[in-house]
């Protein structure tokens, strides 16, 4: 028996849409993150990419407990300048950034390398909705939208023509 070997063409991506009203950010952060590497599937290789796309919305209503209520939960980084230290409450994020919330609570589950980095980016939050241009329409696919699209485009012939 052979070993299986997962291959790039063999990855099929969906896109998941998860409204994250009520939802407390740490557990909404594990459920998101096995979606973006790919773990809920059976081709799942640690070294590859082979997770699917997420859509947050209403990332501004989501809930917290704990200490995280007050002022106590701190997101901090350093500015360029010496001496910059800034820090932001989790109310003051949720209240300028919601979407930052999230976005940071994920990407700190996610591994840091160049493939977490490219997990990051296969997620999308939004505030309240997705806006209107963003939205994609299923593909539906029907005997008779495939039939019409091979009678579309014609066939290409395999032997080149020879040109005098």
């Amino acid at each position: 028996m052979k070993t299986y070997s997962t291959k790039l063409s063999e990855i099929k991506r969906e896109r998941h849409v998860i409204d994250a009203t009520g939802e407390t950010l740490g557990r909404l952060a594990s459920r998101i993150t096995p979606l973006l590497m790919g773990k809920h599937k059976p081709i799942y290789v640690p070294n590859l990419d082979t997770g699917d796309f997420v859509v947050v919305i209403n990332a501004a209503k989501i809930s917290y407990t704990g200490a995280k209520k007050g002022e106590l939960k701190q997101y901090i980084w350093h500015t360029p300048y010496l001496g910059h230290l800034r820090s932001m409450s989790l109310n003051e994020m949720l209240e300028k950034h919601p979407t930052r919330a999230v976005e940071m609570a994920v990407k700190g589950m996610l591994p840091h390398t160049r493939l977490g980095a490219r997990f990051i980016k296969k997620l999308e939050v939004y505030e309240g909705n997705i806006p209107k241009p963003k939205v994609k329409a299923p593909k539906v696919k029907t005997p008779e939208a495939q039939a019409e699209s091979k009678k579309a485009a014609p066939a290409e012939s395999k032997t080149p023509e020879m040109k005098s």
